[in-house]
């Protein structure tokens, strides 16, 4: 007979994050309860509490070795649903205009809308004997117990006006609310100190459309992604979602907006680096609207540097920290956070907090290094430029020059933004001498 830690789980937010935990959490408690303040089960569409969801997104290559470990089922129910599962590096990643040496890698990612995606993940996740949903119901606060040393459950209220609010009590509970998270507010009022935070100010703005997929456009490669760099600041993900739908999402950095007005997003598109994106879009036709989504700077809260901090839960995903989305880093780091708690609950015993939290800070050091780094490249972002920070920008841009003409080096690469091996791995000799190679011929 299976031996539980515990009676209930309670996981606020129904997204990827608090999807993959809840899965996790079934091996571990006999109920889990995932709560949504919007409905969740069988929607496909963006819905209120995820509208960056209409925009480009991406599972790297770590990410869809953990929901695939999760969810072994996984590659046929994307097959059922039609969804690209592409080899990183048989897309066409251009990086300063010029267009990296494609490759096999044996690297996946998952090609779908992310809507799609995570109706995917959370209708297995609802099939599961123990776990149940409550949608449509919102967080109000936190239960603790006398000392408020320990989190005994959440209070919610339905989201339809005038619903009174009622506890449910559980002996685990996980924030994955997102880039909104009011841990740190909730936690306030039972007189604890709010995490310390990281800021990384880039004014970006997503604009995206849905096209139906011309004849003989994505037909030998998943996606075409001009990535934006300091020489060309305007930068675009477009890919192919299903078998007649692609999805083109512009990025601009700094305040640099593309409009959502037919004309001017396609005027945007024709100022990319590369012509290859607007010639596949400028005569399809669209099936949305374009829409708008702007993410000011990438947070990241420091809850492992708390000294106190109550017992029994557990926040994951962008409530501990939100990236710049153009790296496509958040939902393959929330997944390694939720291993990072299934590795503690394989012990047999609730999770250490502090240990925990290390455990997920320790998920996203190297991801936000990645990130911040990268987006220090730009001269118009604030931020400390230290000398590794520099050194380490001109050695990717050699890097990516010379994997224009060496598939080694772009799997190397690719390794890295796939959060598959650390970002020292670009300094083995191998990959040094290569670059210094190519760069010197």
């Amino acid at each position: 007979m299976k031996q539980f830690i515990g009676d209930r789980a309670i996981v606020v937010g129904g997204s990827i994050v608090g999807t993959l935990a809840a899965r996790v959490l079934s091996e571990s408690y006999r109920e889990v309860v995932v709560v949504d303040r919007d409905k969740v089960l069988g929607v496909r569409e963006v819905r209120r509490g995820a509208p960056q969801a209409a925009h480009a997104h991406a599972f790297h290559s770590r990410g869809f070795r953990i929901v695939h470990e999760l969810f072994p089922r996984l590659p046929e129910e994307l097959e059922r649903a039609q969804v690209p599962v592409p080899d990183l590096g048989e897309m066409r990643w251009y990086f300063n205009a010029r267009l990296l040496r494609q490759t096999k890698t044996g690297l996946r990612s998952i090609g779908a809308l992310r809507p799609v995606a995570e109706d995917i993940l959370r209708s297995m996740t609802a099939a599961l004997p123990n776990v149940t949903y409550r949608e449509e119901t919102e967080l109000v606060g936190y239960l603790a117990d006398a000392g408020r040393d320990r989190i005994e459950g959440v209070r919610l209220r339905g989201s339809a006006a005038g619903s009174a609010a009622f506890d449910l009590h559980g002996d685990l509970v996980v924030d994955a609310t997102g880039r909104g998270s009011r841990t740190p507010a909730l936690l306030e009022r039972f007189g604890y100190e709010r995490p310390p935070e990281s800021r990384m100010r880039i004014g970006l703005t997503y604009t995206t459309r849905l096209f139906r997929r011309p004849p003989g456009v994505l037909e030998d490669t998943q996606s075409v992604n001009p990535v934006a760099s300091p020489a060309h600041p305007r930068g675009a993900f477009f890919g192919r979602v299903g078998p007649e739908t692609c999805i083109l999402s512009l990025t601009g950095i700094l305040g640099d907006r593309p409009p959502t007005d037919p004309e001017g997003f396609l005027a945007y598109a024709k100022s990319l680096p590369v012509p290859e994106v607007y010639e596949a879009v400028r005569d399809a036709e669209p099936t949305t609207d374009a829409v708008s989504f702007s993410f000011p700077a990438s947070v990241r809260r420091h809850y492992e540097r708390l000294t106190r901090f109550p017992d029994r839960l557990v926040v994951l995903g962008d409530a501990v920290c939100s990236f710049n989305p153009v790296y496509g880093q958040g939902m393959t780091v929330g997944a390694m956070q939720v291993m990072a708690l299934r590795e503690r609950l394989a012990q047999g015993t609730p999770p250490d907090s502090l240990g925990l939290r290390q455990d997920v800070a320790a998920a996203v050091d190297a991801p936000w290094a990645i990130s911040t780094g990268g987006d220090l490249d730009f001269p118009g972002v604030p931020g400390d430029r230290t000398p590794e920070v520099v050194e380490g920008n001109r050695f990717l841009a050699r890097l990516a020059a010379a994997a224009t003409e060496d598939p080694v080096l772009t799997e190397a690469f690719l390794k890295v933004a796939g959060l598959v091996a650390p970002p020292d791995s670009l300094m083995s000799p191998d990959v040094v001498a290569r670059v210094d190679r190519h760069v010197a011929a």
